[in-house]
């Protein structure tokens, strides 16, 4: 007869932070700008959303290029 193992308990897992992608938080503070820039006129908050989530996703995912520091001092 084989032993088994006593039944544990499942270890829980953290969600894992997708790289790449905003928050909700971030993609409703983008729609709402997105509305105030539209100087509050009623639209559609699911294109605002859409529109911010992938303006959002685009600024994650492009590789920023680093500045370039030029001295002005002669």
């Amino acid at each position: 007869m084989r032993k088994t193992k006593a039944a544990s308990t499942p270890a829980v897992k953290k969600p894992k932070k997708v790289k790449n992608q905003p928050t909700q938080e971030e993609i409703a503070l983008r729609a709402y700008h997105i509305y105030v820039q539209r100087s509050y006129i009623a639209g559609n908050p699911l294109e605002d959303w859409l529109r911010a989530e992938r303006e959002l996703v685009e600024e994650l995912t492009t590789p920023r290029r680093k500045s370039k520091v030029v001295s002005i001092a002669a």
